[in-house]
């Protein structure tokens, strides 16, 4: 009998862990019938594998080609790809919120806009803002004025240019980050990088380290160790340093900390104000600092508080910068490609078309003119479906059961989608990773619309959206109508990069890849112009 006891005490650990680690996820869980890989489904370190590899996006779109739109990729994660699955999880109405991957894009110990789980804390905050973003606003003063200058002084930068070479990566994120700190910022914390400020040229320097995606991977799969050893200080900081997944400045702290140091200059000036005797409820300018100050805890009851501005202000600040370069540097990379110089002398066609009342003061196309452009307006949007600058799984969750694509999936499971995939759909995309403008304005247009989902969908759209085409379509525009593209010699079998999160994107029908380098070559067009 004896015996037998320990023979009981000895296996019920062992048939507990095996009920656990295999019988619970393979058979048991309500996810059992999804789709996918055993591997997957055991453990969610084998999708951390493929983070840390920087293949995760990559990888589970190669699961959705092998299983179909319902893929289970971890014991307690499921992809979809499909837009009955799109509306239920991101459209209007959806049970689903943002899970708590986005909390590491808080700013100064404050949430905001991106970081919200809740639809409710979300909408009150959007409101706020929606009316600043808006299309109206975006193409009227002073919203134009502001882009079309910096457009002007983007094209001074390249005439200076050595034989009109341009690292584009770097300029078109110089053009990027003058205009977002502008919007954000007014007289507070506008830079001047585009006219060689090096103080603001380094900030984008602050984004630009490849040990920002291990970073980002130890913060999500080892979060309490990542907070812990960051916050050693004095011997222990010593100590841990070789531990740290990115040496300390880590990424965006130079930004953060210009970002804070616009909300304190504006503060003080605020103070200074109300010591004179002046209304300070109402600041002067239009950006979003002054527009969130009449909100702030001093004039509303339960009003925001300094570090709820400063944040929501230096979450803009980061997502305004990379998205909106990164698209432009891969729209004008694709059109000095030699098998698309068609594309690039229609686009040409299309601006220099442009009526004489369409020009500023400075002979350059309006904002407004720009964002007619049809044909501007493919080119963009098909630079968008293959080098979307976001092209992630974007994970939510939700507090109640549901059911996705006929499948049962349980509370608090996370589950997502990712442009990557759905833009490469072939039944939607015929040669998906073909870059052709021209499949916009043909009779698939309206089904690909469908499909399209570089901005996000329902109420949690990127709300820079018309911010973005108004820089986007400006300048490219303003380009096209001065100079064609090609690529720059020795640049011709490469492919820039990009970061987002754990990887590294890229066009992977180009045999070598240079991240965050593309070297373009502006040949002036002269009489035709």
């Amino acid at each position: 009998m004896a015996s037998l006891s320990v023979i009981a005490v000895v296996l019920a650990p062992v048939l507990f862990l095996i009920k656990y680690l295999l019988l619970d996820p393979l058979f048991l869980s309500p996810l059992s019938r999804v789709p996918g890989p055993k591997a997957f489904a055991l453990t969610k370190w084998r999708l951390a594998y493929e983070d840390w590899k920087g293949a995760r996006t990559r990888t589970i779109h190669h699961l959705h080609q092998k299983y179909g739109p319902v893929v289970r990729i971890g014991p307690d994660e499921v992809s979809f790809n499909s837009l009955a699955a799109l509306r239920t999880i991101y459209g209007p109405g959806s049970k689903y919120g943002r899970t708590g991957f986005y909390r590491m894009f808080d700013v100064y110990g404050r949430q905001n806009l991106f970081t919200f789980h809740s639809a409710v804390e979300h909408g009150q905050r959007k409101k706020l803002l929606s009316h600043a973003y808006s299309k109206s606003t975006m193409l009227k003063e002073p919203s134009t004025g502001m882009v079309e200058e910096k457009a002007r002084k983007y094209m001074a930068l390249i005439d200076a240019e050595p034989g009109h070479v341009s690292e584009i990566f770097s300029t078109l994120h110089y053009y990027s980050l003058d205009n977002i700190t502008e919007f954000l910022y007014g007289r507070y914390g506008s830079t001047s990088a585009l006219e060689g400020s090096e103080p603001h040229r380094a900030l984008i320097g602050d984004i630009l380290d490849p040990s920002r995606r291990k970073l980002s991977w130890f913060t999500v799969h080892l979060n309490t160790v990542t907070k812990w050893l960051y916050s050693r200080t004095n011997t222990m900081e010593t100590v841990v340093q070789p531990l740290l997944p990115m040496q300390k400045p880590a990424t965006y702290t130079g930004i953060r900390e210009f970002a804070l140091q616009a909300y304190r200059s504006f503060r003080s000036d605020m103070e200074m104000s109300e010591k004179e005797g002046r209304p300070s409820e109402e600041a002067e300018g239009s950006s979003i600092l002054e527009r969130l100050w009449a909100y702030h805890q001093t004039h509303k009851t339960d009003g925001l508080d300094d570090l709820e501005i400063a944040s929501e202000c230096a979450d803009h600040f980061l997502a305004g910068i990379d998205t909106t370069s990164d698209t432009l540097m891969f729209l004008i990379w694709s059109l000095s490609q030699p098998r698309n110089k068609a594309f690039q002398e229609k686009l040409r066609r299309e601006v220099l078309g442009l009526s004489r009342e369409s020009l500023n003061g400075h002979g350059l196309p309006t904002a407004e003119a720009s964002d007619k452009c049809i044909y501007l307006n493919a080119v963009i949007k098909e630079t968008l479906r293959l080098y979307a600058p976001l092209p992630t799984f974007e994970p939510r969750s939700s507090v109640a059961d549901t059911v996705i694509d006929g499948y049962n999936i349980p509370a608090n499971v996370t589950v997502g989608m990712s442009p990557f995939t759905l833009h490469r759909n072939p039944e939607v995309f015929k040669d998906p990773r073909t870059f052709n403008p021209d499949r916009w304005l043909g009779p698939q247009a309206a089904e690909m619309n469908r499909w399209f989902w570089a901005f996000s969908s329902g109420g949690r759209m990127c709300i820079g959206l018309h911010l973005a085409m108004a820089e986007m379509t400006t300048l490219a525009a303003t380009i096209y109508r001065k100079y064609s593209t090609t690529i720059a010699p020795g640049f011709e079998d490469i492919t820039p990069g990009i970061t987002a999160r754990f990887e590294v994107f890229y066009d992977d029908r180009f045999p070598k890849m240079l991240e965050h380098t593309c070297l373009i070559k502006f040949e002036e067009l002269g009489g035709n112009a």
